[in-house]
């Protein structure tokens, strides 16, 4: 049944393919379209011109529907700038005309000086924002500029929290409206980034050649399938537009011997656009084997048969290496561990217009990820009792106040070295179809296949995985009137590991007050969100379950049966929230505020020898477990707000603010921390240290009860920006509050004692890192730009045990040649 979905799928792809190519209209060369406010009412009498470049080839008035058409226009690439008076201007994308074709370009029009964005990730098409009920946040190329990492310029979106654990580099997790770090669909150009069962990275994530990033806060299963459970970060590389080539060289330098270029070339020749990027990145950073190096490589090329009819090749890779002093702030001594990364994504998109209003699309993706990670030799002072390796006597000071110190095993006695790796490969093929019955309502139809297969290695083995998925997608997009604008979706997931499951979603908009350019209020939208979400396991979760476990015992449909074990399934989510968006004083301001609730449900945990033996599972199974099993039994609850406010304060100020509230729980967890400690038959599988002893604590897993680890309550952020034509500047500031966490270091001081547990309540500090960057363009061609990081050089770090990075700076230029020009004048 699956094979003849897959062909069916194939075929219907093919059959798309070549009703594009012969069925499009190829009466004349034009492109024409409808000039719309911010919830769809045409405006007559809009100024509409037809650019090239930055040259103005047309100018057309928009009529009484609010239509527009440039005829006869000579074959190439062209974009639609509007405006209207109350509106701010608007610009679309880039298209081409060519082969007696027409193209289709709607623009809408914003109210006042703060930005309306097209996003793509709430419906799987190109809509306004103003028309869509989801939280979503667009960081745009000028808020990338002069930034090395994408994680520095999404940590200040609302509701996202980004963990570093370390300096630059370092693992880096985002924990989105209480999920956990593996709970969202990270793509580039609609190739997921995700490793197999969720797992992001963003420390290796460079900025190179991305032109704008979306967040979608909320679960979008039902577009994205798994790993969408919290939310989806969907990444735009650059294209190229310019009719001559534009190539470009940027380098700068700065302190912890880090130095940095990148260089880049891209244009639109006939029927192509190219676009190419690369970067390297190296530093020490402040602590000894902490040295970093990162080279990414982007590639962008599209060729378009003729305006109506797409083809697209993207490219990405990324080699990075990192070494791992680990928690030296515990061991004092720096551990000389390392890591190697290399990380490729492709997409192939075809994409069709293939009339007025059926649009179509295909594309395939393929990810491939690996990952080195090597110990070479034992590291710390010799332990001649046990055979261990230990760091020196230090001081462990939580922000909670409690303290410890002592001695841990930095290095396990063993062979040397030790290593383990893993790799990935997803390939997969998306079908989407999408049609509009009219202005009002619009149905897409989607297929998705998955071939997943990867492995983890390591010295307790190797555990190989193989998996073959479909999703099947429908979803309808409505306007009520010229006020509400719901969207409606359902998939049925078929996975190879989870089986069959159905998954909803509904969003709707509600302005209150429509839009409008006079009075002090412009606009008053109302939202309100509904999904679920799902998130497949990770080939060492899948290989290590308890029902796996069990099944492999002499006995085991009887203790499968008796502990009521199930295989390993889907993590699963569901989530409300409901908020406004304000438009006020003409336009040049925003305020915004969400309310959400989020349930995960079924998470998969680790769990430790101790709490087998303490569920009762035989002595005789648990000694096969090694160090323990996988096991869906973990709940959690996150509710929260997030607000934000935007101004344009006018002669090139702006300004924003924005602060989240999240109250998160551990609702149910059957890992050995979770136990009730003040019961005598279950404190021996309780972790105390002797130190506190009335105070239970989670050694590797938060406390029934308590807050997820590293996941804040009260977060803020704020930026002043100020841009002038030749000359800018970004103020930017990230206030984060105490976290709970844990040291890791149960069972792991010289005599294997829990002496250097702490309790887990607020234990990571509080922080507040201020960053402050500049660009000064000395002519068209020359810019001098700097970036100062964690201004005020305060000694923090974001995961105890992990110092984060002091202040930084760098200083360097960026060079361009050709584009509009070639002249040195």
């Amino acid at each position: 049944m699956k094979a003849l979905s897959l062909c069916a799928g194939l075929c219907l792809a093919l059959a798309l393919t070549a009703v594009s190519l012969f069925g499009a209209d190829r009466s004349s060369n034009r492109i024409h379209g409808v000039i719309t406010d911010p919830v769809g009412a045409v405006i007559p009498g809009a100024t509409v011109e037809l650019l090239q470049g930055n040259k103005r080839t047309a100018v057309a008035t928009s009529d009484r529907q609010g239509s527009y058409q440039f005829s006869a226009v000579a074959p190439g690439h062209y974009t639609v700038r509007a405006q209207a008076s109350g509106f701010r201007p608007q610009q679309g994308d880039v298209v081409y005309v060519g082969g007696a074709s027409a193209a289709s370009v709607d623009l809408s029009l914003p109210i006042g000086e703060v930005a309306q964005q097209i996003v793509v990730s709430a419906t799987g098409t190109k809509i306004p924002e103003s028309q869509t009920g989801s939280s979503i946040s667009v960081v745009k190329l000028g808020d990338l500029e002069n930034r090395l990492d994408v994680l520095n310029a999404i940590t200040e979106v609302p509701g996202v929290e980004m963990v570093e654990i370390g300096q630059r580099g370092a693992e880096t997790s985002m924990f989105l409206r209480g999920g956990n770090s593996d709970a969202n669909q990270v793509l580039v150009d609609g190739v997921p980034l995700n490793d197999i069962g969720g797992a992001v990275n963003f420390g290796t994530l460079a900025t190179t050649g991305v032109d704008q990033v979306e967040i979608l806060r909320g679960p979008n299963s039902v577009l994205y399938g798994a790993d969408a459970m919290a939310g989806v970060v969907s990444l735009t590389t650059q294209r190229g537009t310019t009719p001559l080539p534009e190539i470009s060289y940027a380098f700068d330098a700065g302190n912890f011997n880090s130095w940095h270029n990148g260089a880049s070339l891209g244009g639109a020749f006939k029927r192509l656009d190219y676009f190419g990027d690369y970067s390297r990145l190296d530093t020490s950073n402040s602590i000894p084997n902490n040295t970093f190096h990162n080279a990414t490589y982007v590639t962008n090329l599209g060729l378009a048969l003729n305006a109506n009819n797409e083809l697209r090749f993207t490219g990405r890779y990324t080699t990075a290496a990192l070494g791992q002093p680990n928690a030296i702030q515990f061991f004092g001594i720096p551990d000389d561990s390392f890591e190697r990364d290399q990380d490729g994504y492709l997409g192939v998109t075809f994409s069709s217009q293939t009339t007025e209003r059926w649009h179509n699309l295909v594309r395939y993706a393929a990810t491939r990820l690996r990952l080195q990670d090597v110990n070479p030799s034992p590291t710390g002072i010799p332990d001649n009792t046990f055979g261990n390796f230990l760091g020196l006597p230090v001081t462990i000071q939580g922000a909670n106040g409690f303290s410890v110190t002592g001695q841990a095993i930095l290095d396990f006695a063993g062979t040397y070295p030790i290593q383990s790796s893993s790799s990935s490969k997803r390939d997969s093929i998306y079908l989407q179809s999408d049609y509009s019955f009219s202005s009002h309502v619009l149905a897409l139809a989607g297929f998705r296949y998955e071939n997943e297969r990867g492995f983890t290695l390591s010295s307790f083995g190797e555990s190989p995985a193989s998996r073959k998925n479909f999703s099947y997608i429908a979803e309808v997009q409505a306007s009520l009137g010229s006020r509400a604008y719901l969207t409606l979706g359902g998939s049925v997931e078929d996975h190879a590991v989870f089986g069959v499951t159905a998954i909803p979603r509904a969003s709707l908009a509600y302005y209150l007050l429509r839009p409008r350019s006079q009075g002090f209020f412009n606009g008053t939208k109302l939202k309100f969100n509904y999904g679920q979400g799902i998130k497949e396991p990770s080939i060492f979760e899948s290989s290590n379950s308890l029902f796996g476990l069990l099944s492999s015992a002499t006995n085991g449909p009887q203790l499968v049966s008796e502990f009521n074990v199930a295989p390993i399934a889907a993590e699963r989510s569901r989530s409300y929230d409901a908020g406004f968006d304000q438009l006020a004083w003409g336009g040049r301001a925003k305020l915004s505020a969400t309310f959400f609730y989020n349930q995960f449900t079924n998470q998969i945990e680790f769990i430790p020898n101790t709490a087998l033996l303490a569920l009762g599972v035989p002595p005789a199974e648990v000694a096969l477990a090694g160090f323990g099993a996988t096991f869906n039994s973990g709940d959690t609850r996150a509710l929260g707000a997030e607000t934000e406010v935007e101004v344009a304060l006018g002669h090139g100020f702006n300004a924003r603010a924005g602060y989240t509230y999240l109250d998160a729980r551990v609702v149910r967890s059957d890992t050995s921390d979770a136990f009730d400690c003040s019961q005598p038959t279950q404190i021996l599988f309780c972790s105390f240290n002797p130190a506190f002893p009335t105070i239970p604590i989670g050694a590797f897993a938060p406390l029934q009860g308590n807050r997820p680890f590293r996941r804040a309550p009260n977060t803020g952020s704020f930026s002043l920006s100020y841009d002038r034509p030749r000359f800018n500047l970004a103020l930017n500031g990230l206030l984060v509050s105490r976290r709970d966490d844990s040291t890791f270091l149960g069972d792991q001081d010289a005599s294997f004692g829990n002496t250097l547990l702490l309790p887990n309540r607020n234990l990571d500090p509080s922080f507040q890192k201020i960053d402050l960057g500049g660009t000064f363009r000395v002519n068209q061609r020359l810019a001098l730009y700097s970036m100062v990081e964690n201004l005020l050089s305060q000694h923090y770090d974001q995961v105890i045990g992990f110092p984060a990075s002091p202040l930084t700076f760098r200083a360097g230029f960026k060079l361009t040649l050709g584009g509009e020009s070639w002249s040195w004048r």
